[in-house]
């Protein structure tokens, strides 16, 4: 499979560097929308060592869009997302993520167990593919209104540790293009099928499923608030050296 590195954008650590969030976009955006929020949460004392990659995706015609070249992660066939899947396309995607997590394992000798991957829709489903079926066992996966790709075989893709890797889902009640069931359906499959606790307010781990009053295909500030919490338990500055 021929994968070409991924062009990305950085937000440096404010401080000492020693831990990193990967963060992928939707569908037709690029890295450089998620970067205020980056820059919002590097702000937060809590989070100043971690640093944020922020990858682009390339080019791609994309089928429900009436074959449009757009940022892409992966063919879509059908909104609805219910039809067939471009498991080619996301595999490459996979590798290309994969990737990254080595180079930064390599260029700055941060370790898997320090970089939590996140996207949102489009690149919220990716991370949880990545996340939970690639090679390395990182410290946190975050889904902000995606979904589980794949469901037909993600069980048996799934790493032995998948079940014990913290996941944060967010979803709002009002998504009209991700609808509200399919992302039920995808946390009940993470708790039934690949055995992720629901987690429980004395002890951190397993899946943090919220779901936000009247939010569309965005993200709130709760829904934000409430991942940036996540994120600080997952990759907690008391452990910088």
């Amino acid at each position: 499979m021929s994968v070409t590195a991924l062009k990305y954008l950085t937000i440096a650590a404010a401080s000492k560097h020693t831990a990193t969030v990967i963060f992928v976009h939707g569908l037709g955006d690029t890295g450089h929308g998620w970067s205020d929020v980056a820059e919002m949460f590097k702000a937060d004392s809590g989070l100043s060592h971690v640093k944020w990659i922020l990858p682009h995706a390339p080019q791609k015609p994309v089928t429900a869009n009436m074959g449009m070249v757009m940022p892409s992660w992966f063919d879509i066939y059908s909104f609805g997302f219910n039809s067939a899947e471009d498991s080619k396309g996301m595999q490459e995607t996979l590798t290309s993520l994969t990737n990254l997590i080595e180079e930064e394992q390599t260029k700055s000798g941060i370790d898997p167990s320090r970089i939590l991957l996140g996207g949102f829709s489009q690149g919220g489903a990716m991370s949880l593919l990545t996340g939970l079926t690639g090679k390395h066992k990182l410290a946190g996966v975050g889904c902000l209104s995606g979904w589980l790709p794949l469901k037909n075989t993600f069980k048996e893709m799934a790493q032995p540790f998948a079940s014990s890797v913290p996941v944060f889902y967010g979803h709002g009640d009002a998504d009209p293009l991700v609808k509200p069931v399919l992302c039920q359906t995808s946390a009940n499959f993470l708790v039934d099928e690949l055995g992720i606790p629901r987690s429980t307010p004395d002890k951190f781990g397993g899946l943090y499923y919220n779901v936000y009053p009247n939010v569309a295909h965005n993200v709130s500030p709760k829904e934000l608030d409430d991942f940036k919490t996540f994120i600080k338990r997952c990759l907690p500055a008391e452990l910088a050296v």
